[in-house]
C-alpha cells in the first residue's frame, strides 16, 4: 500500500531534523500498536543518515551486536573493541555527533525496561554530558502508552524534562481513510465503507491489511476477519496484554461491558460486583484508552458521564471477538459471524455517529462539537455543533436509514438548550449512511 497523509508529522519532524543541526534533540514518539510508527519514522529519514535500532527483548549484549553491526552499515565506520552495554553504544555514539550529525531512532524504546532497566538514567547521565555539544537527532519511539508517559513525564524517572519535542500519533482521519478506500474501491457503497471504518478505525496497519487482501466489501470483510487464520482474532489481546499485565482480566472486563453499552460506572460495578473507580481512571489516564463523554453544556462538576472506547478496532473486538471468545476458542467462526451480521446495525449505528463527529470536526466551522442528554438519558441528541462567532447552534440526529430521521422530535429535544441561548440561531438535520 502506497504511503498515505502524515504530512503534518513529516513537516514537523523535517522541523526537528533542521534544529538537531544546531542542537541536539530529543523527540519522544508515541502511538498504540500497528499505527504506524515505523513506516513514519522510515519515510521522514530518506536520503538522510538514520541509525534504526529496535529494542527487543533479549541479551543487553546481543542487542549490541545488532546495534553495532547497523551502525557499520549505516554509518561506514569501523567499531573497534567489544560494546556489552547499551551504555558504552549510546556514549560512543554521542561523542560521536559532537562532530557529525545524524538521526538515532530507538523503537519500542519501552523494552529497555525488560532488558536492562539501569539504561535510562545512564542515558539521563550522557544526555546531559554531551547535549550542548552533540548535533544528534534522537527519537525514541514506543507503543505502550503507560510506559512511554512514564518514562518521560513521571518526575521521578531519570529523563523526565529531557525530551525537547513529543508526537503522539493518532489514527488516519476519516478523510484520509475515505481517500484511501475511494482510491481501492471506487465503486463501494455506505455498508461497505462503515464496515471498513468500523474494523480499522484508520489504524494503518489494519488499513493495509485489508488493502492487501482487497477485502472491501461489508460480506468480504466479515469473511476476513471470522476465519481461523485471520490476524484479527488476538489482536485486542495482542495490543493490550502488555499495558495491563496481571490485571488484563478486569481491565477486559470493563472494556468489553463499555463495548456492550453499559457506559456508565454504576451499570458497570452492578454487572461486576466490586468498584472499578480507580480501573476506569487508569484506563482513561494511563492507557489513554477509554475516555469520559459528558453532555455538551454540562457543567465542569457534572456528575452525568458516560465512558467510551477511543478506538474504533478495539471497541469492536471486546464487543464481538472478547464477548463471543468461546466460539472463538472452539474455532466456531461461523457462528461469531452470525452473531455480528445480527447485531451489526444497532452497534455500528454509534460508529456513524463517531464518524460525522470526526467529519465535522475537520470542517472547522466550530467552536464545540459534542452529544447531549438529559438526566435518565431523556431528550438524547446525537451531536450538537456550535460556531460561537456566528451564534449558529446546529442540532444534528443519526440514523443508517435516513427515512427514520424526525426532526421534529429532534426540535423537542432541543428545547431546553434552546432556552438557555437567547440570540442565537437553531439548525436542525439528519444525516445518515447516504450522507458518507
Amino acid at each position: 500500500m502506497k504511503f498515505y497523509n502524515r504530512d503534518k508529522e513529516l513537516e514537523y519532524l523535517e522541523k526537528i531534523e533542521m534544529q538537531s543541526k544546531q542542537s541536539a534533540q530529543m523527540t519522544f514518539l508515541v502511538g498504540r500498536r500497528r499505527i504506524g510508527k515505523t513506516s513514519l519514522l522510515q519515510k521522514s529519514t530518506i536520503g538522510r543518515t538514520a541509525l534504526y535500532f529496535f529494542v527487543a527483548r533479549k541479551n543487553e549484549v546481543l542487542l549490541c551486536e545488532e546495534f553495532v553491526e547497523e551502525i557499520r552499515h549505516k554509518l561506514s565506520k569501523e567499531v573497534y573493541g567489544s560494546f556489552l552495554s547499551f551504555k558504552d553504544i549510546f556514549g560512543w555514539l554521542l561523542e560521536l555527533s559532537t562532530h557529525t550529525h545524524f538521526t538515532l531512532i530507538l523503537d519500542e524504546f519501552q523494552e529497555f525496561y525488560s532488558v536492562n532497566a539501569s539504561v535510562y538514567s545512564e542515558m539521563q547521565m550522557l544526555w546531559d554530558k554531551y547535549k550542548e555539544s552533540s548535533k544528534m537527532n534522537l527519537i525514541l519511539c514506543g507503543s505502550v502508552y503507560s510506559m512511554m508517559n512514564k518514562i518521560f513525564e513521571n518526575s521521578k524517572e531519570p529523563l523526565f524534562g529531557r525530551a525537547t519535542q513529543r508526537i503522539n500519533l493518532k489514527e488516519f482521519s476519516v478523510q484520509t481513510l475515505k481517500e484511501i478506500y475511494t482510491d481501492n474501491y471506487p465503486n463501494y457503497s455506505p455498508e461497505d465503507f462503515i464496515a471498513f471504518y468500523t474494523i480499522t478505525g484508520g489504524v494503518a496497519k489494519y488499513v493495509e491489511l485489508l488493502v492487501e487482501a482487497k477485502v472491501f466489501s461489508y460480506n468480504a470483510i466479515l469473511n476476513h476477519i471470522c476465519s481461523e487464520y485471520s490476524l484479527f482474532v488476538d489482536e485486542g489481546k495482542n495490543v493490550l496484554i502488555d499495558e495491563f499485565g496481571k490485571d488484563y482480566g478486569n481491565y477486559f472486563s470493563i472494556l468489553s461491558l463499555i463495548a456492550s453499552s453499559k457506559t456508565s460506572r454504576t451499570a458497570i460495578e452492578s454487572i461486576l460486583g466490586m468498584q472499578v473507580g480507580g480501573f476506569l481512571d487508569r484506563l482513561e489516564s494511563d492507557f489513554g484508552i477509554i475516555k469520559k463523554v459528558k453532555p455538551i453544556f454540562s457543567k465542569p462538576n457534572s456528575r452525568s458521564l458516560k465512558y467510551q472506547i477511543n478506538d474504533n478496532f478495539l471497541s469492536f473486538w471486546f464487543r464481538f471477538f472478547y464477548k463471543f471468545r468461546s466460539a472463538v476458542e472452539i474455532g466456531n467462526f461461523e457462528y461469531l459471524r452470525t452473531i455480528i451480521q445480527r447485531d451489526f446495525n444497532m452497534y455500528s449505528g454509534k460508529i456513524l455517529e463517531k464518524y460525522f463527529i470526526n467529519k465535522i470536526s475537520l470542517e472547522g466551522n466550530y467552536s464545540q462539537i459534542g452529544t447531549y442528554w438529559e438526566k435518565g438519558n431523556r431528550n438524547e441528541i446525537d451531536i450538537v455543533a456550535i460556531n460561537e462567532i456566528e451564534k449558529n447552534i446546529e442540532f444534528i440526529e443519526v440514523k443508517r436509514n435516513s427515512e427514520k430521521i424526525n426532526l421534529l422530535e429532534l426540535k423537542m429535544k432541543s428545547q431546553n438548550i434552546v432556552k438557555m441561548h437567547s440570540g442565537f440561531n437553531f439548525i436542525y438535520k439528519g444525516l445518515s449512511l447516504k450522507d458518507i
